[in-house]
């Protein structure tokens, strides 16, 4: 086809066909080069390409570098906002498992059903009873906040996080500080959740590959500066430092399996990105929550987020 193409030009000399064979030479380069780089952008990234991308994430945007956040583990937090991010943050916790259940309705999978399956009861708990393993009942917490001969799961503990900071668990449970932003942000996740596949609905989760250096952070700051906290309700944080990291294990291996085309492993990692956009989101609509009068009860400081830079608000 190109040697015939260059017959289709009137050819007037030996000086013009040269440069004909020049084009047709310059276009059958371009056209393999192209096919090059097609395959190229096909190609799927080999796993420690692939791991490395999605850390990379939270090396940019996890929420530990938010301004909010970096007050908290600083010491700088009012206590009305320190009760104002633990009461918009039980909105997230309780919201956990729904997620859980969302990606285990839409996951064919037996096998990644059963190992996913446990970080619902991890949040929602579950009560030992004379007919075996069962979900406690509302009406058989005691007063003292704990069900009955139970592991009472990270719901519970994050209630007994917000009595131990002098928040009564009428107060988180019907969601009278929820903030519109943190709603928002929290019922955005779910719906992800619900609707994408399964295997970038998991990527989404790969935040835990951050969380447990936060989890020890978080906790070594409470100990130091709140200490108007009971203790007893921190061991939320205690339990997640190890949780976290075999959570976030189980997930990188089951990403890593079934992320097995370059545009499931792009959209993973598009996926932790925006679970890093809703866990930041709900940081920004506590932080601007807890201003008065021009007076920051948080006295956050200028920083950068990514290549972005954030500014103190006045």
């Amino acid at each position: 086809m190109l040697s015939e193409a260059k017959h289709l030009w009137p050819v007037s000399g030996g000086a013009r066909f040269e440069i004909d064979q020049r084009f047709f030479a310059s276009l059958r380069m371009t056209l393999q080069y192209g096919f090059v780089e097609c395959l190229m952008a096909t190609e799927l990234w080999n796993r420690e390409t692939f791991v490395e991308k999605l850390r990379a994430i939270g090396v940019r945007g996890y929420h530990d570098k938010h301004p909010f956040h970096v007050a908290m583990n600083e010491g700088r937090l009012s206590p009305e906002a320190l009760r104002g991010w633990v009461a918009n943050r039980f909105y997230y916790q309780r919201n956990i498992p729904i997620k859980d259940a969302a990606i285990l309705a839409n996951c064919p999978v037996r096998e990644v059903r059963r190992a996913w399956i446990h970080r619902i009861l991890d949040h929602d708990g579950v009560a030992l009873r004379r007919g075996g393993l069962q979900c406690a009942q509302p009406k058989e917490i005691s007063a003292a906040g704990t069900p009955p001969l139970s592991e009472e799961g990270g719901i519970e503990a994050w209630l007994r996080l917000g009595e131990a900071c002098e928040l009564s668990r009428d107060e988180l449970l019907d969601n009278r500080h929820l903030l519109p932003g943190v709603r928002f942000a929290v019922d955005a996740y779910v719906n992800f959740a619900r609707s994408q596949s399964w295997p970038i609905a998991i990527a989404s989760s790969l935040t835990e590959l951050f969380a447990p250096d936060l989890m020890a952070a978080r906790l070594a700051a409470f100990e130091k500066f709140y200490r108007w906290i009971d203790p007893r309700g921190l061991d939320y944080f205690r339990r997640r430092v190890t949780q976290a990291r075999r959570d976030s294990d189980d997930a990188l291996v089951i990403t890593l399996e079934y992320c097995n085309t370059r545009e499931l492993q792009r959209e993973a990692v598009r996926a932790l990105e925006f679970k890093c956009d809703v866990l930041w989101s709900m940081l920004d609509a506590i932080h601007h929550a807890h201003f008065k009068e021009g007076r920051s009860l948080v006295r956050p400081l200028a920083g950068t987020f990514g290549d972005r830079e954030i500014a103190a608000p006045a």
